[in-house]
């Protein structure tokens, strides 16, 4: 459920003064500019009017900077305590100028946006509560503030506005393909998940947000990964936040490909396995390509032999089984190697929260983090090396097998479409022929490159020279 957040300090002198520009507006005649919105439903047309730029509030509910408020915790906590104070419009105005993943620097998306402003003016209308507070918009006034101008031209939401409506309108707007500033990533995966807290249904959220459910519940687990790897590395008054993970996003989407096609394939040691090491990879700040060649086996075989001493993990022993109720049977809880992984995970995780954490933790303690960190990088980067040799070696062995399996699956099929052809007296006979004397002749290739390539024919092998007329 959206918060209400209450209204603001001016809400009666900006209520005021709307219902008096709207009059203007109605008495003026002539085309009246308006603003279409969708509006619990249904589309609704909107007056447009200019009002003071200095009069309004930035929504403390907004999408926009919902990830970046945890760049400063203390802010983010007065900002929920009192979002109308000066300090806490302040912070706001801060975030929508900042960089989504480094709110320390100007975003040059802001930068754009102002420069277009001053040379063209304010091109889209945009949206506010009778009591003043920006429904969509907000960038555009912080643009406008910075550059001075005194008034911004907005639509008006109807008087009996809810804090869920404001929500709606403002996801609904801000999705328009037209818009020229997309979401960052992670204020993206926060507003599904509200939606989806809402109850509404994922089929219903992926059409707002112009995707798939299957999208949508892949973000939904990034999320939640993303939320894990921010409790694991707190303590002590430190921890990563939501905005330290706006740049992973294509390697968490990868990341959960992998992970679910080893559940299909009921290897869950091997899933989390591979999903401990490529967090690991990630945090380390390495590549998408690199974060590609990590398999299961990349931290015992790999990495641990290229840590030093102090910072490999110690094997975790089997953790305790846990009885499932009922059926009288026990499983581990979790698999000694994978403990091992994660425990090693964890250590990153803590000093990659170190090394950011800055002032709040003694300078010693920060050096010791970064030590820590660029230690484990290296070393992760000497075990990239060989792990991507031996990848590239794997792919070259499997490309002969892995292009016979998909000739099997061409012929399985082909053999349907025979049966399919049969029923509706529709095969091309001759064509058909002319194919099968080209598989043959494929064949016969084939069967001459094993016999130079294989050293011990198999039974396959064996087949094949048999099938076109070689001795083995």
């Amino acid at each position: 459920m959206s918060p209400d957040f209450g209204k603001p300090p001016m809400a009666a002198q900006n209520q005021e003064l709307v219902e008096k520009r709207l009059k203007e507006a109605a008495s003026a005649g002539g085309i009246r500019e308006s603003l279409k919105i969708e509006w619990r439903g249904q589309p609704l047309n909107i007056e447009v009017i200019d009002m003071p730029t200095d009069s309004l509030y930035y929504n403390p509910g907004t999408h926009r900077i919902r990830a970046q408020r945890s760049h400063d915790p203390a802010l983010d906590r007065a900002l929920d305590a009192n979002p109308w104070s000066p300090e806490s419009q302040d912070y706001l105005h801060f975030l929508l100028q900042a960089k989504p993943s480094k709110p320390t620097e100007k975003d040059p998306d802001f930068e754009e946006l102002k420069k277009s402003i001053k040379d063209f003016g304010q091109n889209d209308a945009g949206l506010i509560t009778r009591d003043g507070v920006l429904v969509n918009g907000n960038t555009r006034r912080a643009a406008l503030k910075d550059l001075g101008e005194q008034s911004i031209r907005v639509g008006v939401l109807p008087g009996d506005y809810t804090w869920a409506d404001i929500s709606a309108v403002e996801l609904s707007l801000q999705l328009r393909k037209d818009h020229r500033r997309d979401y960052s990533y992670i204020n993206r995966l926060l507003a599904i998940e509200e939606q989806v807290a809402l109850g509404r249904p994922l089929a219903s959220v992926a059409h707002d947000f112009r995707t798939t459910a299957a999208a949508c519940d892949q973000d939904l687990w990034v999320l939640t990964c993303i939320r894990e790897m921010i409790d694991r590395s707190s303590g002590g008054g430190i921890g990563l936040r939501l905005v330290d993970f706006e740049e992973h996003q294509e390697k968490l989407k990868e990341l959960r490909r992998r992970y679910a096609k080893e559940l299909a394939s009921n290897k869950r040691e091997q899933a989390e396995l591979i999903k401990e090491a490529r967090l690991a990879a990630m945090l380390l700040g390495f590549s998408k390509t690199d974060v590609r060649l990590i398999e299961d086996d990349f931290h015992d075989r790999y990495l641990a032999p290229r840590l030093p001493d102090d910072l490999r993990p110690a094997p975790v022993s089997a953790a305790p089984a846990v009885t499932i109720p009922g059926l009288g049977r026990s499983v581990l809880a979790t698999a000694p190697k994978v403990a091992t992984a994660k425990a090693f995970t964890d250590s990153i995780l803590r000093a990659k929260a170190a090394e950011a954490a800055g002032g709040k933790l003694p300078p010693e303690q920060v050096s010791e983090a970064a030590r820590t960190f660029k230690t484990v990088q290296d070393a992760m980067e000497k075990a990239l090396d060989p792990a991507g040799r031996d990848a590239r070696l794997r792919k070259r062995k499997r490309a002969a097998p892995d292009r016979l399996d998909d000739a099997s699956q061409d012929i399985e099929q082909c053999i349907t479409d025979l049966v399919l052809s049969r029923g509706s007296r529709s095969l091309d006979e001759e064509s058909f022929d002319e194919a099968l004397l080209k598989l043959r002749g494929s064949l016969a290739k084939l069967a001459r490159e094993s016999q130079r390539s294989v050293t011990e024919a198999g039974d396959g092998v064996t087949w094949l020279l048999g099938a076109v007329g070689l001795e083995n």
